[in-house]
């Protein structure tokens, strides 16, 4: 294992932080500003940024690449004299050989998608990550911040089923065990209770219960949307986005959820889904929403991206599950809610099914 290794296991930690602190503020924004939607828009528009930020380093990359380049060519006609009618014939095989490591090597077998075609295949998926990230906080809006872990966790089962549909991984029976785990947990978190350090027993109250009920829906829908979003995703970039720059997928993602998604409100609010939009009140809050959008989404989203490169789609699943209990202890720290024994064991069920999910080919 290498420096890269040890720094992507550091990044799934900071991932899991990050997430769990972003579902902890968002939740505490919707006590004074319940707007999902616009949540929702600002974090994904946020994205847009990495467009300048993948140009530049593209243009410094290869800036670098030339000066290389130039130099080794330089020290050629410097340190070894050839004949002159030779010498364009060498110098051109020497830059072939100069080249090949950096890029012959993937371009043989592996076709590397343009900008063009980036930002195609970005546009026609958006939709979907902005689906996937507004069902996520529409959920913060109506259950607590495990409960919504909990459930929107399930995704890595759901990106098994679709990408064996898909053709981009392939089902066994230690995974199947897995799905029945996981999905067992899940029905006892579900039906498991929790209430607050005032009260003096759980929460029974229908329309409490109907509240979490909606947001419970949420978190499993937006799972599913997520596990196809992951499956989409691998099957564009490639292994260890080798077929196409994920930062600029990302930043075409933001570009097009900017200009093309922002009248969604409109249905929205007339389904009575989303509250009647309004702007925030104050300058803090207004703060604190762009911060969160900035550190909670853009950030941790490309964080994540280098922790799946740099260890394994398989770790950094596996590591992503760790949010569960450091959701509930953060809830249990920063709200002081209580979780009845069913809840608990629903909790570890769900991390126990995605640990043989997880590991389910060194099992096999």
């Amino acid at each position: 294992m290498g420096w890269t290794y040890n720094a992507g296991l550091l990044l799934i930690g900071a991932v899991v932080i990050i997430w769990v602190t972003s579902a902890e503020v968002t939740q505490d924004i919707f006590t004074a500003y319940k707007q999902p939607f616009a949540i929702t828009y600002m974090g994904a528009s946020l994205m847009v940024v990495y467009l300048p930020i993948s140009f530049i380093k593209n243009w410094l990359y290869n800036l670098i690449n030339r000066r290389r380049l130039g130099k080794k060519t330089f020290e050629m006609e410097t340190y070894a004299p050839m004949n002159r009618k030779d010498s364009g014939a060498n110098i051109a095989e020497e830059e072939g050989k100069l080249l090949a490591p950096e890029l012959g090597a993937n371009i043989d077998h592996v076709k590397v998608f343009s900008t063009k075609e980036i930002a195609a295949y970005g546009f026609c998926i958006a939709p979907l990550w902005f689906m996937t990230e507004y069902l996520s906080n529409a959920a913060l809006a109506h259950t607590s911040v495990a409960s919504t872990t909990i459930l929107s966790s399930t995704s890595g089962l759901f990106t098994l089923f679709i990408g064996a549909f898909m053709g981009q991984d392939s089902l066994n029976v230690v995974r199947v065990v897995a799905v029945f785990v996981s999905m067992a947990g899940v029905a006892m978190t579900t039906l498991g209770k929790t209430w607050s350090k005032d009260d003096e027993s759980p929460i029974d109250d229908s329309s409490d219960r109907d509240r979490s009920l909606v947001g419970d829906i949420f978190s499993l829908l937006s799972a599913m949307t997520y596990g196809l979003f992951t499956v989409l995703l691998r099957k564009f970039s490639g292994d260890e986005g080798g077929k196409a720059d994920v930062q600029k997928l990302f930043g075409y993602i933001g570009l097009f959820t900017l200009v093309s998604l922002w009248w969604l409100v409109w249905p929205l609010t007339a389904l009575g889904i989303e509250p009647k939009f309004k702007v925030p009140n104050n300058t803090k809050l207004d703060e604190v929403v762009l911060a969160n959008g900035i550190l909670g989404s853009v950030l941790s989203d490309y964080f994540w991206a280098l922790s799946v490169v740099w260890t394994t789609p398989l770790v950094a699943t596996l590591g992503m599950s760790l949010t569960i209990p450091f959701a509930m202890i953060a809830d249990m720290l920063i709200h002081g809610r209580r979780y009845s024994m069913i809840y608990i064991f629903g909790s570890i069920q769900v991390f126990v099914g995605f640990l043989i999910a997880n590991l389910s080919d060194w099992f096999s």
